[in-house]
């Protein structure tokens, strides 16, 4: 993977344990375990931070994070991959989670009123709520698992290609040596 190209935009965990205003988490996301970009952690700090998307919580970044440092995966990785969920795709993936979780209880889905959004969702929360967090969760462990795979695999690819480029690369004749009339 491009392991040059990410390490150059991660900070150093010396830089974090220097900072003063993270208080006492700066020895904890000092950690180097926490920033390494190996095989598992990757996958994991992407599993992690798709899951984590899905879910409908507040403060997701740190939910991330917490679990990050949890499960020892990447941090930044697993807390970059929140951001799926932004406002533009939040819609969109609540309402497919929702859609999902009516279709697997077998309940009919609720319409939505014209008359306001925020009204509308707090008078039927009680009916909204189950199939939303089942879809939910569905979709988010789902997304989590395709992109642990995929990760993984083309991790191997990319690892597989670097050593077929090296053995090919050892096996080319190598220049000859030019005839020097001084030697």
């Amino acid at each position: 993977m491009p392991r040059k190209l990410i390490k150059r935009f991660m900070p150093k965990p010396e830089k974090i344990r220097a900072q003063k205003s993270l208080g006492f988490m700066a020895s904890h996301l000092a950690d180097p375990g926490l920033w390494t970009l190996t095989r598992t952690s990757v996958s994991g700090a992407f599993s992690l931070g798709l899951f984590v998307a899905f879910m409908p919580l507040p403060m997701q970044m740190l939910v991330a994070a917490f679990f990050a440092g949890l499960l020892r995966v990447n941090l930044p990785i697993s807390v970059g991959l929140v951001w799926v969920s932004n406002p533009l795709t939040m819609p969109p993936m609540f309402f497919a989670s929702y859609r999902l979780g009516a279709w697997l209880l077998n309940l009919p889905i609720s319409r939505h009123s014209s008359d306001g959004t925020l009204d509308w969702i707090l008078t039927h929360f009680n009916q909204v709520w189950p199939p939303l967090l089942l879809g939910c969760v569905i979709l988010g462990a789902s997304f989590a698992l395709v992109a642990n795979v995929a990760v993984r695999l083309l991790w191997r690819w990319h690892v597989s290609q670097s050593w077929n480029r090296r053995q090919s690369s050892r096996l080319l004749p190598s220049s000859p040596k030019k005839n020097n009339p001084d030697d």
